[in-house]
Parts: structure tokens; sequence; C-alpha cells
């Protein structure tokens, strides 16, 4: 059930990839594709497709996670993450702090349900959303 992600080292990526993956590191939070692009044009990007070519190769590489619900991309907060088969995130509505974790709990149910069903995953991120703690008190 588990994807194997490969991190290289920084001096591994390309010009592009290593752009990409500061912005992403540097944020305070998800960013799409476009905005991105936006933060790179002074270093040369002028198309979509230069930023989802180098996304597409950090996520190979285990650099970055794809947030499907908010259609953005967050630096992984979790080195180690590529060992698990479970990448999860908490995603405040209100304020729109990402938080990723891991939980073995919750990574061996989903691995029961897939061998009781026979289901092979091959990719399984969680994103709970809601209120984070500084936002559920007022």
């Amino acid at each position: 059930m588990s994807t194997y992600h490969h991190h290289h080292a920084p001096q591994d990526l390309t010009r592009n990839q290593t752009l990409v993956f500061d912005v992403l590191s540097k944020a305070e939070g998800p960013l799409s594709a476009y905005t991105i692009l936006d933060q790179l044009r002074d270093d040369g990007f002028r198309a979509p497709l230069q930023v989802y070519r180098a996304l597409e190769k950090l996520l190979d590489y285990g650099l970055i996670h794809r947030l499907e619900s908010l259609n953005a991309f967050v630096a992984c907060a979790h080195p180690q993450c590529h060992q698990q088969g479970l990448v999860a995130f908490a995603i405040c509505e209100k304020c729109g702090q990402v938080t990723e974790f891991s939980d073995a709990a919750i990574e061996n149910l989903v691995s029961a349900w897939s061998l009781q069903n026979g289901f092979k995953s091959r990719k399984t991120t969680l994103e709970l959303r809601g209120l984070c703690e500084a936002c559920g008190e007022h």
C-alpha cells in the first residue's frame, strides 16, 4: 500500500525544481501553481508548464505534497514521510493553516481495509477540514 518516494538532495534538483521547492519551503501556507509562477517571474519563469514540470518531479521525489481539496502544494514537513503509506493534513477553513501529520493507527486501519477488500492503494492522502485550535476558540 505504501508509495516509496526517493528524497533527492537539493544538489540533485534542476534549477527550476530548486526555485519551486524554495518558494514552497518558505511559504506560510499552501500555494497554487499560478501563485508559484507569479513569485518566480523575476527568475525567468514565463509559462505554467515550467512550474508544473518542477512540481511533478518534486512530488515524485517526495519533497512536496499536493493538497487535492485546495488544488495547492506544500513542502513536506516530515522528511521521513516517504517511509509511510499515509500522508495526512489538518486544514483550517478559517485561517488557512495546514498541519501535516502521521498516525500509525489510521494507517493501520486503511491498510487493513485495503487488504480485506483486495484494494491496492498507490497513494493515501487524508485531508481533515475544520478549525484549528486558535480559530476554534473564537
